[in-house]
């Protein structure tokens, strides 16, 4: 992608150009003050910020919590409305409307105290039915992206307490509370996620499909003003929001490290600290098999060459990660081992040394040889595969091709293959997939190595690892769970570390980079989990203009 491409960059700086000068005609704050450069927005007004997010951050059901938004996944704050607790910069949890909770015994009832001051934008008090009716409708709802499956219901003790009724232990359910806002019970409909009603920080002004949404500050929320009374995100492609940088039009616009050396007067590069790992799965059964999902679509399984345990720790070894940060990601990452680098419940088992004479050993050693044209094969099965990557994200193409490199080094034939994702979707449980996952919370691990997680793409199956992973979640608290977490990656016999199953490579850990303006101060920052859009702007309510 270059910004050369000037039709495409026109187009989207048209596009946000007229955006702009349609939202800001409707705004009448009088509090604003007109300004340029550092102290201003892309606006001339020090109370507003304009961000540019990636056109897939873009809700497609609208500013709806019980689809996907704040719940889906790419996690984030819901902004519009309030949240049961949230977490704050380090992670800890903190409460929203629940002034206290506790969990029972068995780890099955979780209690929740509420605020009694609370009221929507539409005047009405929030009481235990909307949170009720929230949580009761997600569990019913199949297209939710929320995943409340371990809930049963939630049950309204009086118009301030609530409790939820789990039919398993699972601590991890405040990852997922944090981000979930609550609707009105009274005033939830087929249009809610258009014109959403809510309690939390911001009311939605506009949204203009494609081209922006525009929020504004809550007068009646109970908790501190913000700072920032109003926001404009504008959903651009990367070429045109680097456009968009480039003529001043927006104060701070995601990019990619394929483009961290451009340098824009009144910008400033700046990165942050991610758990947002790259990485590709690794199947771990033989073709030939299928598995049915949500119902009805069933998906080929299985590849003969990752199927073998050799080939899948020599993969882990083989990739030369500091190389691929530097080449590719231009020093912005690190190396990544696990989903959850960095965090609590990672594991130092997870990490592998670079060693590709090692890893050829490993392959000589079960059978694979080399080939007149430099890759292994054995038994008649060549050591070719595909590794699909999204085409539209120039640092997963990168990624590939360097990957694709690296292991011809040990006679492994990784063919980069781009698309869209819904032509990688058929692909996902037979070939290797270049991922990107990572949350501020524990949940991905599980769901990408329990033996019936919604992303074991691998197919990793293990009853000893599955019982480690529902003992963490059994524990009476998420801080007690931590050894349990370890244990599930390498318990000292078995794991999907990489001196184990070795079900996923892990490659690196990607910084998330912005052209941010000068004088603009974002406040402390949460690590960013995976996704380039609404991570950023958790703290919006206290950014400021110097």
């Amino acid at each position: 992608m270059e910004l050369t491409r000037r039709a495409f960059a026109g187009a989207g700086l048209s596009m946000l150009g007229a955006a702009l000068a349609g939202g800001l005609a409707g705004c009448s704050n009088a509090s604003t003050s007109a300004g340029s450069g550092a102290g201003a927005s892309a606006e001339g007004s020090t109370t507003q910020v304009v961000v540019a997010m990636n056109a897939g951050s873009e809700p497609a059901a609208g500013f709806d919590p019980l689809i996907a938004w704040g719940c889906g996944e790419h996690v984030h704050e819901p902004l519009i409305q309030s949240t049961l607790i949230t977490t704050d910069e380090h992670l800890e949890f903190v409460n929203d409307l629940a002034t206290s909770y506790s969990c029972s015994d068995d780890g099955l009832v979780w209690t929740f105290n509420l605020r009694d001051d609370v009221r929507f934008s539409d005047g009405e008090p929030l009481t235990a039915e909307d949170v009720t009716f929230t949580v009761n409708s997600i569990i019913a709802n199949p297209a939710s992206e929320a995943d409340l499956s371990m809930v049963d219901e939630a049950v309204a003790l009086d118009d301030t307490t609530v409790e939820l009724h789990l039919n398993k232990p699972f601590n991890a359910l405040l990852y997922t509370l944090a981000v979930l806002g609550i609707v009105p019970a009274h005033a939830y409909g087929a249009n809610y996620g258009e014109h959403p009603i809510g309690s939390g920080r911001y009311l939605l002004e506009r949204w203009d499909r494609g081209q922006q949404a525009i929020f504004t500050a809550n007068p009646d929320y109970y908790g501190e003003a913000p700072i920032m009374e109003r926001v404009v995100v504008v959903f651009m492609e990367e070429d045109a929001a680097l456009a968009a940088v480039a003529a001043g039009q927006v104060d701070i616009a995601f990019t990619y490290a394929t483009h961290a050396g451009q340098s824009y007067p009144g910008y400033e590069l700046v990165n942050y600290a991610t758990v947002d790992s790259r990485g590709i799965s690794l199947p771990c059964v033989p073709s030939g098999g299928q598995k049915t999902v949500e119902g009805d679509t069933v998906y080929e399984v299985g590849n003969d060459v990752t199927c073998e345990n050799a080939v899948r720790r020599a993969i882990n070894m083989a990739i030369d990660r500091d190389s691929m940060i530097d080449g590719v990601l231009s020093g912005f990452g690190k190396p990544a081992y696990s989903v959850s680098d960095g965090m609590p419940w990672s594991s130092d088992d997870m990490r592998v040394d670079f060693d590709r004479d090692a890893a050829r050993s490993l392959l000589d050693e079960a059978g694979w040889s080399e080939s007149d044209d430099g890759i292994r094969q054995k038994d008649g099965v060549r050591a070719s595969f595909e590794v699909w990557y999204a085409s539209d994200d120039s640092v997963r193409q990168a990624m590939a091709n360097e990957l694709s490199n690296q292991l011809a080094d040990i006679g492994i034939e990784a063919q980069p293959r781009g698309g869209s994702w819904d032509e990688i979707y058929p692909n996902q449980y037979r070939q290797p997939v270049l991922w990107g996952w990572g949350s501020n919370s524990p949940i991905e691990l599980y769901a990408l190595n329990y033996s019936t997680g919604w992303g074991n793409y691998a197919g990793y199956e293990s009853e000893r690892i599955d019982g480690h992973l529902d003992d963490a979640l059994a524990r009476p608290d998420v801080a007690s769970s931590y050894d349990d977490w370890k244990l599930a990656q390498w318990d000292g016999v078995d794991g999907f570390a990489p001196q184990g199953a070795a079900s996923w490579a892990w490659i690196a850990n990607v910084d998330h980079l912005y052209f941010k303006r000068e004088g603009l101060d974002v406040a402390a920052q949460k690590p960013h989990p995976h996704g380039h859009g609404w991570s950023l702007v958790n703290n919006v309510d206290r950014w400021s203009w110097s």
